[in-house]
């Protein structure tokens, strides 16, 4: 007979925490090294030359909360693009500079979304943004039209910007709906990484329901991406925004 009968429940207790330190341990590193991975590529995309994100605490630990360093030569509005971009990523808990230097003021930054609508339909007037066929997958050869998009859209950065997919009737109703609302996702993702901020950007799929004017439904190029600035809001300072020491 056991003399206390809480010494299993406390062995167990014990056990059960050495587990999830293991547990920890195995799945930390991969996990920071996941979304420095994905970092690294978006920091590219926004012309991020030379900074670095670092997803570990003072420790040493593996950790979700992005520590930039690099790009001191980098202009302010590119250094706050790049910290934008990065706490957009999925998984990310925050993000703070090394220096303790401060991200460009976003209130800064002059609106004229009626001249963003323009340019973006100018890029897409001879050009349109494609995808692998049957797949939300953006072709290799968009991808510099994409650039070119978010360029267009910057600086108008604090509008609500709509992104629509279409596509031609081919196919079932739902399956097109489907595959519309996918692609316009893709899109958005595509854009958040190029540091358009994610709270501006909505997306939806129409199907086949709004082919282009003129068009027979089943043309081919009906399958399309549709940008619409629809307003300018004031963006509100977060701690990613926030002025801090130089």
């Amino acid at each position: 007979m056991l003399r206390n009968p809480y010494l299993p429940l406390a062995a167990g207790a014990v056990l059960i925490f050495f587990l999830a330190l293991l547990g920890g341990q195995a799945t930390g590193p991969a996990m920071a090294d996941r979304l420095s991975d994905r970092a690294a590529e978006a920091i590219s995309d926004v012309g991020g030359k030379g900074v670095i994100a670092h997803f570990e605490s003072a420790s040493g630990q593996p950790s979700r909360h992005a520590t930039l360093s690099g790009g001191k030569n980098l202009s302010d509005a590119v250094r706050d693009r790049v910290a934008k971009t990065v706490a957009a990523l999925p998984g990310v808990g925050g993000v703070r500079w090394t220096d303790g230097s401060a991200l460009a003021e976003s209130a800064a930054v002059t609106f004229n979304p009626q001249h963003c609508q323009q340019d973006v339909e100018a890029l897409l007037r001879a050009r349109s943004i494609r995808f692998e066929e049957s797949s939300a997958r953006i072709d290799a050869a968009s991808r510099s039209l994409v650039d070119e998009v978010a360029t267009a859209l910057r600086p108008c950065l604090g509008s609500i910007i709509a992104i629509t997919g279409h596509t031609d009737s081919s196919g079932t109703k739902p399956g097109n709906l489907a595959l519309s609302q996918e692609r316009a996702d893709a899109v958005r993702r595509a854009l958040i990484r190029r540091g358009i901020p994610a709270d501006g950007l909505r997306a939806r799929g129409l199907g086949s329901a709004q082919p282009v004017e003129g068009l027979d439904p089943a043309d081919p190029a009906n399958r399309r991406i549709d940008f619409s600035v629809l307003e300018t809001v004031p963006i509100k300072p977060t701690p990613v925004d926030t002025p801090g020491p130089q």
